[in-house]
């Protein structure tokens, strides 16, 4: 049966590799037209322009499943006898008067593909990524093992491939290749992370045990050897708590391969030997009371502006919500990671100072690369340094980046320039630059392939139909960590290709990574592909924000206050540079064409300088009486969420069968102080005009904008940005009205 299963798994790769062989290379891949036209046959269009091209292509779709069904086997037809009966005609108008009602009810739905939609981390979906996942979808495929996905999961394998390559990994190694899959979305990849990282953490002291224990293994314990932090070798069962729970990643990792080859026993027999003292089998409590004397309970850090998902996923692990310490954010809503120049305070380095004085294992370090309220991008090479001074001193851990919402933006570090178009010498025509991240940016994404593991979520900035999360490790052999086999399932094939063996999910469409596999054949992660959507994405971002800064005119009875500073409030210049230097944006940014800004140098270098570091952009508003601007911060609160209000899908007050879909969407969220630190917030209520009302400070509102169109400032009619200022300070002028 074991030796059926291998064989037939490796008919199927052979297809498939037979079918990739016969895609174009990578070069030919790279798009030979010129510039961002190739954008135009990416997507639908903001009035379903490619109409024509995607129905016939999702009929093509239909066309090859029907003929599948016709001309596979000679089985007998059924539905055809029976079409001239009754209930058959009353059951097919009832599907048609059914499926009617919900195509009418849908129409309600958030325009993501819309130019105003600027709420969530939201837009149009690519064509392949729609057609990929429609086509798969017939054929109901399950990527929980090969056996039930033949296909698909082998589609998954290259997807996996095609993420690791975009974030920098070393697809080429042979000795610690890199691995990657689909989840179902970033909350599931980080929970898996933290899965692998805890398990890792305590695997050492699993090892120590069976060499202790178990007869064959015991026989060759003292010869399995590991290197500690300060490059000394070591025994592995002559160590203690402390030290086995703060080996390197990869030191962990390689212990199996060394056991083996030592003790003479094959994997499986490792597996047999290693299972009972195992974390995974036995619990955190046995495993507490066999092997961790002298240590603390294990904690996980990461920054004020995780993601909601991880204080979850430590309640599901065992860890405990309140073991998840939330690390300080600077102004820019950054991670701090040492100390102010000029202070003290919380800082990633001094809680891992107090980990090492007090014997607490640290799990990981999650690094957020792209917030998804502020978009701010973690000093990632900073944590990896700090790694290294600590490992030293006894203290490791594993790093991981949730990338969940920003790995995507990898892509516009890989691959050769796209040359401008000739629109770019045509004042007359209009085009959308292709913006690089800033310098400091650039080197934490180049960071990336000294991490761990990243979440990377397709359905975010991969514009891919939901659900399509995605988890990579940069070295494969930490996925089995988290690997449980199924033999009902599986049939003793070689798990590799069966994407159920590891994580958490077991059944998942074989849709979600065919669609991520054709939008990544047809636009590539490099910078031809996704690096030109997301670059032009963030030159309109930096433009939208322009915009909503200089909104508010000094007569106005309303200001805005971004939370990520200009740069010259952000360097501590004087008011008066700061007032030229908003002056200079409202002038030479905000009211001009895309090809006018192109040609200001000055203009241009300021623009890359302004919002975030991507693409979501958040601003605090407060509003004057008479005059003299509002000091309560809950008035403060007050006047943003009604302004949210009008700039929201809702359902009609009068009709909750009809929505109201207003000519801008933004979004909400707010600053807690006990999550976000006093500093930031008492920075943010400063700015904005209101003071604390007692001892502690309270929750305080903002308002959010994400920008993810590629061509919201070179629509046929030009830059759109006026319109959505215009519907902005419509709504303002509406709550205004009303207070």
């Amino acid at each position: 049966m074991k030796r059926r299963g291998i064989a037939r798994q490796e008919l199927f790769a052979r297809q498939m590799n037979a079918f990739l062989a016969h895609q174009p290379s990578e070069s030919r891949l790279h798009l030979k037209g010129e510039g961002t036209s190739s954008l135009a046959a990416w997507f639908l269009g903001p009035r379903a322009e490619n109409r024509e091209l995607f129905s016939r292509l999702v009929q093509a779709a239909v066309d090859a499943n029907c003929s599948d069904r016709a001309t596979l086997f000679d089985d007998p037809p059924y539905v055809t006898a029976v079409r001239k009966d009754q209930a058959y005609r009353d059951s097919v108008k009832r599907l048609e008067d059914e499926y009617d009602k919900l195509l009418r009810a849908l129409r309600g739905s958030v325009p993501f593909f819309s130019y105003r939609y600027q709420a969530h981390m939201n837009w149009d979906l690519t064509m392949p990524g729609m057609l990929g996942y429609f086509a798969a979808m017939l054929y109901n495929q399950n990527n929980v093992a090969l056996e039930a996905s033949p296909v698909t999961a082998l589609l998954e394998q290259e997807v996996g491939r095609d993420l690791c390559a975009m974030l920098g990994f070393d697809t080429e190694s042979t000795v610690k290749p890199p691995w990657g899959h689909v989840t179902c979305d970033g909350s599931v990849a980080n929970l898996e992370a933290m899965w692998a990282a805890r398990n890792l953490k305590y695997y050492p002291l699993s090892v120590k045990a069976a060499l202790q224990y178990d007869p064959v293994l015991k026989k060759h314990a003292s010869e399995i050897e590991v290197v500690l932090g300060n490059g000394e070798k070591v025994a592995l069962v002559d160590q203690n708590a402390w030290t086995l729970l703060n080996l390197a990643v990869d030191e962990v990792l390689a212990l199996p391969v060394q056991i083996e080859k030592v003790c003479g026993v094959t994997s499986a027999q490792l597996t047999d030997a290693l299972d009972p003292y195992l974390l995974q089998s036995t619990g955190f409590i046995d495993q507490a009371a066999a092997g961790t004397e002298g240590t603390a309970a294990p904690v996980v850090m990461g920054p004020a502006t995780k993601h909601y998902s991880w204080p979850k996923n430590a309640a599901i692990l065992g860890i405990g919500k309140n073991n998840f310490i939330d690390i300080p954010v600077d102004a820019a809503a950054r991670m701090t990671v040492r100390p102010p120049q000029n202070g003290t305070g919380a800082c990633l380095q001094s809680e891992l100072q107090r980990c090492l004085a007090d014997r607490q294992p640290v799990v990981m370090v999650v690094v957020v690369l792209g917030s998804t309220e502020e978009s701010a991008v973690d000093p990632l090479a900073e944590v990896v340094a700090l790694r290294e001074e600590f490992r030293r001193q006894g203290l490791d851990f594993a790093i991981h980046v949730d990338g969940a919402w920003g790995g995507y933006f990898a892509s516009i570090l890989r691959g050769e320039a796209v040359r401008p178009t000739a629109a770019a010498n045509d004042l007359n025509d209009q085009d959308t630059p292709i913006l690089a991240m800033s310098d400091y940016v650039t080197t934490q994404y180049q960071a990336i392939p000294q991490a761990d593991s990243v979440t990377i979520d397709p359905h975010k900035a991969g514009y891919i139909p939901y659900p399509a999360g995605g988890m990579c490790y940069r070295n494969s052999a930490m996925r089995n960590l988290v690997a449980f086999l199924a033999p009902e399932v599986y049939h003793g094939s070689d798990p590799d290709s069966n994407m159920g063996v590891y994580g958490v999910e077991g059944s998942k469409p074989g849709a979600a990574p065919s669609a991520v596999y054709l939008s990544h054949r047809v636009i590539r992660p490099d910078k031809s592909g996704y690096g030109k959507i997301l670059g032009q994405a963030l030159f309109n971002s930096k433009r939208f924000y322009a915009a909503i800064i200089t909104m508010a005119e000094e007569n106005d009875d309303f200001i805005v206050v971004p939370v990520q500073q200009v740069p010259a409030e952000r360097e501590g210049k004087s008011p008066e540079e700061i007032r030229r230097q908003m002056e200079f944006i409202k002038t030479r940014i905000v009211p001009v064409q895309n090809n006018e800004l192109i040609r200001d140098p000055e203009a241009m270098a300021l623009l890359q300088e302004l919002g975030s570091d991507q693409i979501i952009i958040t601003y605090g508003l407060n509003f004057k009486k008479q005059g003299v601007l509002n000091t309560r911060a809950d008035l403060a609160n007050a006047f943003m969420h009604d302004v949210f209000q009008r700039l929201s899908v809702h359902p009609s007050e009068t009709d909750p069968t009809r929505m109201i879909i207003p000519d801008l969407v933004v979004t909400t969220s707010q600053f807690d102080p006990h999550e976000y630190g006093n500093d930031f917030v008492a920075t943010y209520m400063k700015r904005i005009g209101v003071d604390a009302p007692g001892s502690e400070l309270p929750v305080m509102n903002f308002i959010s904008s994400t920008t993810m169109c590629p061509w919201l400032t070179a629509t046929a009619e030009g830059n759109f940005i006026p319109k959505l200022i215009k519907a902005f300070r419509a709504a303002v002028a509406a709550v205004l009205a009303n207070q």
